[in-house]
């Protein structure tokens, strides 16, 4: 579902609030544009953190078209990928499957705000979990996420901190892009955990047309201590 990578979703809501379309349909009709909105590539972040960590079990909230939850299958993890978009969630079926690591792989549809588990999970990371013009409860997404981690586990949450460029569609003027301090509140972690880190962190993205520039990633990374 998620602005994931160099990208960003742009697009207009319907300006009569009857009509204006659920976060499900409009992910859907944004992935229908064109056959693959994201780059596929893992993103910086996850990469650099997840680095010499021991290979378990991970969840990937907002998985998007899976560039991530294929990356860290590759890298021997076995993966739950959870996004609104069942195209999305196609594509990244068939992107395991060219990868080979499709029996590493799982990919549910479902909304994030009513999904449940009773799994707990290694590594659970939500990147680049943002929605607009159609807003989704993120905070109280990345709240529950906290649960879905096991002892000893780690939670990654990145997000853009900023802009991801210049070109911003009107409906993202008034959008409030969270800081480090902004994901601590929203995932009020309790005694049990250590907080790694949490930074704006600056990364050289590039444009749709391939010219380089300054982005900045808010990152918070948290272990959790004892169940």
């Amino acid at each position: 579902m998620h602005t994931h990578h160099d990208g960003t979703a742009a697009g207009s809501a319907a300006t009569d609030p009857t009509s204006a379309p659920s976060a499900r349909e409009w992910w859907e009709a944004r992935y229908a544009e064109r056959d693959g909105i994201w780059s596929g590539r893992v993103n910086a972040v996850l990469a650099s953190v997840t680095w010499g960590l021991p290979v378990g079990r991970a969840l990937d909230l907002g998985c998007g078209e899976g560039g991530d939850v294929v990356w860290l299958a590759e890298q021997g993890w076995d993966v739950t990928g959870i996004d609104l978009s069942v195209t999305a969630l196609e594509r990244g079926s068939r992107a395991a499957v060219a990868a080979g690591v499709e029996d590493r792989v799982a990919f549910v549809a479902a909304d994030l705000a009513r999904w449940d588990t009773a799994a707990r999970f290694d590594l659970v990371t939500a990147s680049f979990l943002q929605s607009w013009p159609v807003a989704i409860p993120r905070a109280d997404i990345l709240h529950r996420a906290a649960e879905f981690v096991a002892a000893g586990g780690h939670l990654l949450v990145t997000a853009h901190a900023a802009p991801p460029h210049d070109d911003l569609p009107p409906e993202l003027l008034e959008y409030r892009f969270p800081s480090p301090v902004d994901d601590l509140a929203a995932l009020q972690l309790d005694d049990r955990w250590d907080v790694l880190v949490a930074e704006v962190r600056p990364r050289t993205a590039t444009t749709p047309e391939g010219d380089p520039h300054e982005v900045l990633d808010s990152v918070v990374l948290a272990r959790l201590t004892r169940g």
